[in-house]
């Protein structure tokens, strides 16, 4: 029966889900590929614990979707999978040796009941997944990845970097996507960044990094980048959006957040007629708004643009001096102090608004669930793919 077999994909589900213990399955696939193909280990940075996480999670997706008989998003998550890993110098031999290593390791760690219905299934469905991911990275014809170099290093807070690099070539992407990024103090660890301006036909291109507790890449970006340095970028990912002709919008950024809504909010200027947009932009201390003088200058020119400060405490830390005063001239709304999601909320449900929020995965679903308790839609909200 195969991939018609939902008995059979329920078990194979449960072999790789982390909430049904599949630690130990997950860890013999990859030593077993690894054991079988030296040139795989190459892939992927020394310490696979976060690496062996992110497996064991889409592959219980994957198969969760199986089961419920949806194809259009597994195949186009597998397609941009296809499509990325590129980055990694992946070739047709490495997907030959992780279907193979897969399949063996299943087979291994379900013993007798690995019966005949089970291998079809099992077959059947990682033959799917490597095929969607290799047809769609051997069709690709953009480059994998593009390198550029840092121009310049701004430390506007004292845990946030603005980044700015002029690539050598032009990175084409949407207002609002995120790629990926590797950088030289982290060879083949890459963090999702966003664009903070819209697509340069020069190739210019700028992020803002901020640094999390426990994060090595976001902490070397903001402590160690220098003038010079090389990154490589990826293409882009991501589909959050503003509908110009639809309602309203209402944007929540927290912190460096900020960044992929500020693009969209750049790119709509070039427009003469746009809705209404609602910023609430937020951080734990007046100076962690960083950017407010970029916005003042946006909204100062564009009527349609309103931008609400908001941040947890209403005074400075002492070590703010430290760095660059973010307080524009008059024209913003006043500062609330506050969390976010209560702020937001403060003014209604926002229902009848196209929604989108940007930050921590916290404060993201913090204000996402807020949102919905006062009753805005949950297909209104619009926010990227929440990663620890």
């Amino acid at each position: 029966m195969g991939l018609d077999d939902r008995d059979a994909l329920q078990i194979l589900r449960d072999a790789v889900d982390p909430e049904h213990g599949s630690d130990a399955l997950i860890r013999d696939f990859y030593t077993h590929w690894f054991a079988t193909d030296l040139t795989a280990r190459d892939l992927f940075p020394p310490d696979m614990t976060r690496q062996r996480t992110v497996f064991a999670r889409a592959m219980t997706w994957l198969f969760g979707e199986l089961i419920d008989q949806r194809a259009e998003e597994p195949v186009a998550f597998l397609a941009q999978l296809g499509r990325d890993h590129r980055k990694y110098g992946v070739t047709q031999q490495h997907y030959d040796s992780m279907q193979e290593a897969l399949l063996v390791t299943m087979r291994t760690h379900l013993g007798a009941g690995f019966t005949d219905r089970i291998a079809d299934a099992a077959h059947e469905a990682v033959g799917l997944f490597v095929g969607v991911m290799r047809g769609a990275a051997d069709a690709e014809q953009t480059p994998a990845y593009c390198d550029g170099t840092v121009i310049e290093h701004l430390r506007v807070t004292r845990d946030v970097s603005v980044i700015r690099l002029q690539l050598d070539q032009p990175l084409f992407y949407h207002p609002g996507q995120y790629v990926t990024v590797q950088v030289p103090q982290w060879p083949r660890r890459w963090r999702y960044l966003s664009p903070a301006i819209p697509a340069d036909r020069s190739g210019a291109v700028e992020f803002h990094v901020r640094s999390v507790t426990g994060g090595m890449v976001s902490t070397a970006i903001v402590a160690e980048t220098r003038v010079g340095d090389r990154w490589r970028i990826s293409s882009p990912h991501g589909a959050m959006q503003v509908d110009r002709a639809g309602e309203d919008v209402l944007m929540v950024a927290g912190s460096t957040g900020l960044a992929p809504l500020r693009t969209l909010i750049m790119d709509m200027t070039q427009h003469g007629v746009n809705p209404r947009v609602h910023l609430f932009f937020g951080g734990r201390f007046p100076c962690d708004l960083y950017d407010l003088k970029t916005l003042w200058q946006i909204a100062s020119s564009n009527p349609w643009l309103s931008v609400t400060p908001v941040s947890e405490y209403s005074t400075d830390p002492p070590w703010a001096t430290d760095y660059p005063d973010p307080q524009p001239p008059r024209g913003l709304h006043v500062r609330q102090t506050g969390q976010l999601p209560e702020v937001v909320t403060r003014y209604g449900n926002w229902g009848d608004r196209q929604i989108l929020i940007c930050g921590s995965p916290g404060m993201v679903e913090a204000t996402k669930a807020a949102l919905i308790a006062r009753g805005a839609p949950p297909e209104r909200i619009q926010h990227d793919p929440l990663t620890d």
